[in-house]
């Protein structure tokens, strides 16, 4: 029997201000009707969100010693990866990478650092470059620094900082089978004390790390519960030297099946597809963003290379859409 007449009764109800219920999204979730999911996901989209893209481009300003044992991580300095490994990047490189990005078609700018919570003198360099960005190039700056103290979101915030990321990364009934370093409620305690300080929290997650379809729906319905700006969505490349190195990629499918019922829950944030999307979705990204993705990072990641800025434009272009 079809779901389109059910697919079709939740997104109204989306629209019109109903939150779906657990069991809604796990059904949606197991539907076969892929395309009806889709289309109603970009309903909801174009709803709250209009026809923009959000494309943000981002730099790993301090590379791997992580302290942390998060088993997806490749700067996890529990794991051999083989990645580049430095201190946190001077002032100048990083305001020439933010002006590049700024030049190639980037609307924002997230300076990224492989902390559990930095260093005061790395702290104080950091707002130093916050500063120089913003008074040299001019683009919105966002940044992800690990743990935050409330006094520390609160100087972010009077710098200008817009928005600051710090994923949950997998449901809590997962959690400790990717950690067991800090646990989850660390994770959420730190994206309270952001929004408590007044800036846009940007919290997402990795799928395809060996969770179950139900605990994915957890963690967006955790995510849900801290009202976030901004939703990443990452997709799980095994890392060599990882723990999770080996496992069975997920498949284009089921991750655009889980970006639609995302939207669903989630639908006035930005979701944004980040890491892995090159590599597990090809040419159905352009699919994602009609499927209840309205963001992409672009030009790399924090260990992994990406598509050059112009082209994912053009693509975001070549499907009707605007790039912001």
């Amino acid at each position: 029997m079809s779901d389109v007449p059910f697919i079709k009764d939740c997104m109204e109800k989306v629209i019109g201000g109903v939150a779906v219920t657990f069991e809604d999204a796990e059904r949606l979730l197991a539907t076969a009707d892929v395309v009806a999911l889709a289309e109603s996901a970009n309903i909801i989209t174009r709803h709250f969100n209009g026809d923009t893209v959000d494309v943000e481009a981002l730099i790993n300003a301090k590379s791997g010693r992580c302290p942390e044992d998060c088993s997806f991580c490749a700067q996890s300095s529990f794991y051999d990866t083989g990645i580049s490994k430095y201190p946190l990047l001077p002032t100048e490189t990083i305001v020439d990478n933010a002006r590049q990005a700024k030049q190639a078609g980037a609307t924002s700018f997230c300076l990224v650092c492989a902390y559990r919570d930095p260093p005061e003198k790395d702290f104080e360099q950091i707002c130093q470059t916050i500063s120089e960005v913003q008074a040299r190039v001019g683009i919105e700056v966002n940044v992800s620094l690990g743990f935050m103290t409330l006094e520390r979101a609160r100087r972010l915030k009077q710098l200008g900082i817009k928005r600051y990321n710090h994923n949950l990364e997998a449901s809590e009934s997962y959690f400790s089978k990717i950690c067991n370093t800090h646990s989850f409620s660390d994770r959420v305690n730190t994206a309270r004390i952001v929004k408590e300080a007044g800036l846009e929290l940007c919290s997402g997650g990795i799928i395809g790390m060996g969770e179950t379809s139900r605990q994915r729906l957890e963690l967006a319905f955790s995510l849900a519960s801290l009202d976030p700006d901004e939703v990443p969505i990452n997709i799980l490349i095994a890392r060599e030297g990882t723990p999770l190195h080996g496992y069975e990629p997920l498949s284009s499918l089921d991750a655009i099946k889980t970006i639609a019922v995302w939207r669903f829950i989630l639908p006035k944030t930005i979701l944004k597809i980040a890491g892995g999307r090159e590599v597990h979705l090809g040419d159905e990204e352009r699919f994602a963003l009609k499927a209840g993705a309205n963001g992409i990072i672009t030009g790399g990641y924090l260990t992994t290379g990406g598509n050059e800025p112009n082209k994912d434009i053009a693509m975001i272009r070549e499907i009707g859409l605007k790039a912001q």
